[in-house]
C-alpha cells in the first residue's frame, strides 16, 4: 500500500508521545520509589503503558504500509486497526487495573509520604512533556477533522494513529493532575489514605479512556463503510454513464485510514456488446478512482436489479 499523505503526520505524534512518556515513566517510578506514593506509582504504570502502547502504534504503522501479497491481496491496511485494538487493551487491562489495584493496596495499608517535593518536581516536568506531545497530537487530529465537531471527527475518524495518541495524551494531563491533588491533599491533610484515592481515580480514568478507543478501534478492525457523501458521488458518476441503466447504493468497507473497497452492483443496457461492456467497467473504475484517491479497489458488478436482490451476471 503505498504511503498515505498523512503518515508523516502521524508518525510524528507517536514518536513524540513515545519520548515523552519514556522518559516521564522513568522519573514517575524514581519519584515513587524515593517518596512511596502509590498515586506516583500508577502515573509510573500509565507511562509505562503508554511507551509500549505508541511502540505497537508505530508497528501498526509499518506493517500497513506493506504491499499486497498472494496471501493478502488487498494489502495489510488492518494491521493498524488490529495494533490499536491492542492497544486499547492494554490500557484498559495493565494500564487501569495496576491502577486500580495499587490504589486498592493503598487504602488498606496507607503510608505516609516521604520527600513529597520529589513528586511535585516530577509532576511538573512530566506535565510539561505529556503537553507538549499533547499540543503536536492535538495539532494532527485537528489537521485531519478540518471543520468538524471534535466528537463527530472523532467517531468519523479512520486513522487511530492520531486519535489513540490523543486520548493517551489528554488522559496523561488529567491523570497528573489527579496525581497532584492526591499528593498534596494526602500531605497537607495527613491522610495518607487520600494517595490511594487518587491512584484508584487514574485506575477509573484510564477504563473510561480505554472503553472509548476499545468501541472506536473494534468498529474499524470489523470494516466500517465510506461517508454516505462519497457513496453518493460514486453512484452519481456511474449512473451518468450511458449505458447504465441504474445503479444501487454501494458497498464498501475501510482497510485503512486511506484505503477503501467498494464493490457497486450496475444494472447496464441488456444490448451492451460484451466487448463495450468491458470497456466501459473499465472506463467507471478508473475514473472512480481519479475523483476518489482513497478509492484503492472497486469492482463493478454487472446485475439484473429487479425490486428483489440484485441477481449477477
Amino acid at each position: 500500500m503505498p504511503d498515505a499523505p498523512d503518515h508523516p503526520q502521524s508518525k510524528t505524534a507517536i514518536v513524540a508521545a513515545l519520548a515523552a512518556n519514556l522518559g516521564i515513566a522513568v522519573i514517575k517510578f524514581v519519584a515513587a520509589w524515593f517518596t512511596g506514593s502509590s498515586a506516583m506509582l500508577s502515573e509510573g504504570i500509565h507511562s509505562l503503558v503508554d511507551t509500549a502502547n505508541e511502540w505497537l502504534l508505530l508497528l501498526g504503522l509499518r506493517s500497513s504500509q506493506q504491499p499486497a501479497s498472494p496471501h493478502r491481496p488487498f494489502g495489510y491496511g488492518r494491521e493498524l486497526y488490529f495494533w490499536a485494538f491492542m492497544v486499547a487493551v492494554f490500557i484498559f487491562a495493565i494500564g487501569g487495573g495496576l491502577s486500580l489495584y495499587e490504589g486498592y493496596e493503598h487504602l488498606r495499608h496507607p503510608a505516609p509520604l516521604s520527600s513529597p517535593t520529589w513528586n511535585y518536581v516530577v509532576l511538573a516536568v512530566a506535565f510539561a512533556l505529556d503537553g507538549s506531545s499533547f499540543l503536536v497530537a492535538r495539532r494532527t487530529f485537528n489537521a485531519q477533522r478540518g471543520k468538524q465537531p471534535f466528537w463527530s471527527a472523532f467517531r468519523a475518524s479512520k486513522d487511530p494513529s492520531v486519535f489513540v495518541v490523543l486520548f493517551e495524551d489528554a488522559s496523561d494531563l488529567l491523570g497528573l493532575f489527579i496525581a497532584f491533588l492526591g499528593v498534596f491533599l494526602s500531605h497537607w491533610l495527613n491522610r495518607p489514605e487520600l494517595d490511594g484515592v487518587a491512584s484508584l481515580l487514574i485506575g477509573l480514568l484510564l477504563l473510561l479512556v480505554a472503553g472509548l478507543l476499545l468501541r472506536e478501534t473494534k468498529s474499524l478492525l470489523l470494516g466500517e463503510p465510506a461517508d454516505e457523501k462519497l457513496l453518493a458521488s460514486i453512484t452519481a458518476l456511474v449512473e451518468a454513464e450511458p449505458a447504465t441503466v441504474r445503479a444501487l447504493a454501494p458497498l464498501s468497507s475501510y482497510l485503512s485510514p486511506h484505503e477503501i473497497l467498494v464493490v457497486v452492483p450496475v444494472e447496464f443496457a441488456p444490448e451492451l456488446p460484451a466487448g463495450r461492456l468491458t470497456a466501459t467497467i473499465g472506463q467507471l473504475c478508473a475514473a472512480i478512482r481519479a475523483k476518489h484517491p482513497d478509492v484503492r479497489h472497486v469492482f463493478i458488478q454487472p446485475a439484473a436489479l429487479g425490486e428483489g436482490d440484485p441477481k449477477s451476471f
